[in-house]
């Protein structure tokens, strides 16, 4: 094992996630599995226990420069950490009566999903700068000073919860896509939201893969002294980066993790 590459390899892992919300998972463990030969279930576990230490860092960062919207950070929160833990539990259940590769078909489905959700939300992007005089319609905003929008966000929390619970993946991309597609967040604070929010769940998460015994505290450490100095860097250049530049950003990079998924079965 090159503990030296790893850490270095994590510390443009950190950069990404701090500056964009997203991508951990979707670089990690593909880097745990095809550069270093890390078997999956160890890959996965030690990159949801890396993960969840650098989501923890960027979100205090996030939280301290002010680019990020508590309030919805703790409603997504309040659906999605019971929802995730509701998903372990059926993927439990459904593992131990169905053959059926519901892994698979999960990361099909959600890669389809976020891919469709993406190239419309970068026409639309394209669309507004070459095209400003065209007015298109926008999805309905979530008012959270309401009792509707409460409950209505607790529960896209507790479904997308749900899912990252069953696949223990695109935790980051998934929560991007509601933040952009229902709170219409300015691309720092939507960087900053989804990490916060992803801190609080894979938290919940780390503890049922360290019941697992699969955690190897031999990678996840040279990960943390990589991704978390990149978390911290990528969280400041966020703060000034040019707004269009970075949502371009935010949507290659769904578009990368969605064609992965597609693709990983």
């Amino acid at each position: 094992m090159n503990y030296v590459l790893l850490t270095s390899l994590s510390f443009l892992v950190g950069i990404v996630v701090g500056l964009t919300g997203i991508g951990g998972a979707s670089l990690i463990t593909p880097m745990l599995i095809l550069v270093f030969q890390v078997p999956p279930a160890i890959a996965i576990s030690s990159d949801v226990m890396a993960a969840t230490l650098m989501k923890i860092v960027g979100g205090a960062k996030h939280w301290q420069q002010q680019t990020l919207d508590l309030q919805v950070a703790k409603w997504l929160a309040c659906g999605s950490v019971p929802g995730s833990l509701i998903g372990v539990g059926i993927l439990h259940l459904l593992r131990q009566t169905s053959s059926l590769d519901l892994d698979a078909l999960l990361l099909r489905l959600i890669g389809m999903a976020i891919l469709g959700v993406t190239g419309i939300a970068i026409v639309q992007m394209l669309l507004l700068i070459f095209a400003p005089q065209l007015r298109l319609p926008a999805l309905p905003k979530l008012d959270l000073e309401t009792l509707k929008g409460k409950i209505w966000t607790i529960a896209i929390g507790a479904i997308l919860g749900c899912i990252v619970g069953l696949t223990s993946v695109s935790s980051g991309s998934l929560f991007a896509l509601v933040l952009i597609a229902f709170f219409q967040l300015d691309a720092r604070k939507l960087v900053g939201t989804d990490i916060f929010q992803a801190a609080i769940l894979l938290s919940f998460t780390a503890i049922g893969h360290l019941s697992l015994g699969t955690v190897d505290w031999g990678l996840v450490l040279p990960i943390w002294c990589g991704s978390v100095p990149g978390v911290l860097l990528g969280a400041k250049i966020c703060e000034v980066t040019p707004q269009r530049a970075l949502r371009f950003v935010v949507y290659s990079l769904l578009v990368m993790v969605s064609w992965k998924l597609v693709h990983s079965v």
